[in-house]
């Protein structure tokens, strides 16, 4: 009598098709968060010491990329026939750069890495320095992050100058070690990254990073 062999169990394929097909959606859908994310939001950390004592060496914030975000109106508008809007007509879905913000910039110079000082002039503005103070259209800037009468420029053409609009200028809270406009000049707007938001390392400072009022 011939003998029967037991039947051997065989592989369900659609099984393991759909967990291939699972496991690969799944990757896909973290790469387009990981994506995403690192589109809004960008983490940065502090090199030197030219924000101190408001940021520090090695510390960690998150910059904001989509909070200076504009569009030039007229560039729709002009795409009517018949209408020709000249010069810009900038719209900031959020907001445009502010006195005091502090943000990550490609600096008008040389550099492998990204520079990071707080926004001190805005278009349309004079900046002077006098008695080692800021002056903004003349009038003292209080700036209370800061000790007091430590901010001095010297020899350069940035020490007394109209800022244009699209640019800002911006200084180091650090005034006596800080590589900024009173060096390299203004920033053009598009050459900002983005505004520090929130700090995240060391643990010790983890929070918003502090946006500053000022009394105009």
């Amino acid at each position: 009598m011939d003998v029967v062999p037991p039947e051997q169990p065989v592989k369900n394929s659609s099984s393991v098709v759909r967990g291939v097909s699972e496991l690969t959606r799944t990757l896909l859908l973290a790469a387009l968060v990981f994506l995403g994310a690192r589109t809004v939001v960008l983490p940065y950390e502090v090199e030197g010491a030219s924000m101190t004592p408001n940021l520090h060496n090695s510390e960690r914030v998150l910059v904001n990329r989509t909070v200076y975000f504009h569009v030039d109106l007229n560039k729709f508008v002009n795409l009517i026939p018949g209408v020709d809007k000249e010069g810009k007509n900038e719209f900031y879905p959020f907001h445009s750069p502010e006195r005091g913000d502090i943000i990550v910039l490609n600096p008008p110079l040389s550099s492998s890495q990204p520079y990071i000082k707080r926004v001190i002039g805005l278009g349309g503005e004079s900046i002077s320095f006098k008695n080692g103070f800021v002056f903004v259209n003349g009038e003292q800037l209080v700036e209370p992050y800061i000790d007091g009468a430590i901010t001095r420029c010297n020899g350069t053409p940035y020490c007394s100058i109209d800022v244009p609009d699209g640019y800002v200028y911006v200084l180091g809270d650090n005034r006596d070690n800080s590589s900024d406009s009173r060096a390299f000049g203004l920033v053009k707007i598009e050459d900002i990254i983005g505004k520090a938001w929130f700090t995240n390392w060391p643990l010790t400072d983890v929070g918003l990073v502090p946006h500053y009022e000022y009394s105009e």
